[in-house]
């Protein structure tokens, strides 16, 4: 069983930052992945950021490459998703998620979710 909990959401202005927590509990492993999605109002939740566990890979939407990086504190059980250059339609609800096993953008794949954390920039 794994438990994950997203923390740093807020309100930021067009143009700034934040950095979003994902707190990871339960067992992992070097074939481990984290991700993080994002839902806005009457869209689909969509990938955004994942990192694999042992920190060998890393992969972005194209939308956010460049403005955004996934990085992992494994001994304290921590990822992270620094996003610098805010845009308005960045404006959603971050999950983080996790898997065992290959790394894959696919939401469906991934069975272990928390409850979210909301991001909301302003123009």
């Amino acid at each position: 069983q794994v438990d994950l909990a997203e923390s740093g959401g807020g309100l930021v202005q067009a143009g700034g930052s934040l950095k979003l927590s994902c707190a990871v509990s339960g067992r992992t492993s070097s074939y481990f992945t984290v991700a993080w999605f994002r839902q806005s109002p009457g869209n689909e939740r969509e990938f955004a950021a994942m990192i694999t566990w042992d920190n060998l890979y890393r992969s972005y939407t194209e939308s956010v490459k460049d403005r955004f990086t996934i990085s992992i504190d494994g001994p304290k059980n921590m990822v992270y998703l620094q996003m610098n250059s805010l845009k308005p339609e960045d404006t959603a609800i971050y999950y983080c998620a996790a898997k065992y096993g290959a790394y894959t953008a696919s939401r469906s794949a991934y069975p272990y979710w928390g409850p979210g954390t909301q991001v909301t920039v302003s123009s």
